[in-house]
């Protein structure tokens, strides 16, 4: 089998059709065909259903995806092994959640930049649910993502220990009082989010309704509108001088049982750990070291 013809399906899965694969493929369409048709006609399976808007997945071409997709990441592991000499080197990506992106992350990409420049370091931002499927799909190398998390294809390591806290409209100085109506507005992420989960959760344990569920893009959008009045949310303690360089808010303490909660990093188990890769979980040590040091 021809492990090309399978880049190929993947690539039509993605796009949704032949000419947007192509595209993406740099090729025409007739080869697209062709090298899907030569599978199908080796499997001895219809992969695809083609129809006026495209092409839709049959259910053995549903079923072959992920062992496709496994096969890719098969071959680009022994293109990494083969060129890993010991210099770290190549590709990177690293995904963080949007608070630890601000908070922790500047000082320790920029030495791990400095201290090895022929690595293509690259950060994505997103929620937790996000960011572990990019893992587990291979988009990412590893994450930083809101734990405790058990997952048999994840190895994750425990890095930040972190305080929440309810931030709320100026002129809102009580949290009793926020909550006193029994119901409020809540302004968050998208779902997925690993501390819109918590707010949630601490709402729920209060019997107190939310009224109305904000979703926003980025973190800054949602401090702009708590200081607008439009709502509540959570962020952890160690963003709040930033916050308030930024917006007039208050700040309220929860009860440290709903506030602890934990970053952890991580990566595929079981995978081969490219130098690049290793060398930035030493950096993520090293700076959670002179984090508990400080």
């Amino acid at each position: 089998m021809n492990s090309g013809d399978l880049q190929f399906f993947l690539a039509v899965c993605e796009a949704g059709g032949i000419g947007k694969a192509a595209e993406r493929l740099n090729t025409v369409q007739s080869n697209v065909t062709s090298r899907i048709q030569r599978l199908e006609a080796e499997l001895g399976v219809q992969l695809f259903r083609r129809h006026t808007r495209g092409v839709e997945l049959t259910a053995a071409g549903s079923r072959l995806v992920p062992v496709a997709g496994q096969i890719g990441s098969l071959l680009g592991s022994v293109r990494t092994v083969v060129h890993d000499d010991g210099t770290p080197q190549g590709r990177l990506a690293i995904g963080a959640m949007e608070t630890t992106a601000a908070i922790h992350l500047p000082a320790l990409l920029s030495d791990y930049a400095k201290a090895f420049p022929r690595v293509d370091l690259t950060l994505r931002t997103g929620t937790t649910m996000d960011l572990i499927r990019q893992v587990l799909d291979q988009k990412l190398d590893g994450a930083f993502v809101c734990g405790p998390l058990a997952h048999p294809g994840l190895r994750a390591e425990p890095v930040y220990e972190e305080d929440l806290v309810l931030l709320a409209a100026p002129e809102q100085a009580d949290l009793s009082g926020i909550l006193a109506g029994g119901e409020v507005s809540i302004l968050v992420l998208h779902p997925g989010c690993s501390y819109r989960r918590k707010l949630e959760d601490v709402l729920t344990r209060r019997g107190v309704c939310i009224a109305r569920t904000s979703e926003f893009g980025t973190f800054d959008a949602i401090c702009s509108c708590v200081a607008a009045g439009l709502g509540v949310t959570v962020a952890p303690r160690s963003m709040l001088p930033q916050i308030a360089a930024r917006w007039v808010l208050s700040a309220h303490d929860l009860p440290a049982a709903e506030a602890s909660v934990q970053t952890v990093f991580i990566r595929r188990a079981n995978a081969y750990v490219p130098n690049a890769l290793s060398r930035f979980v030493e950096h993520v040590h090293a700076a959670r070291h002179r984090l508990h040091m400080g």
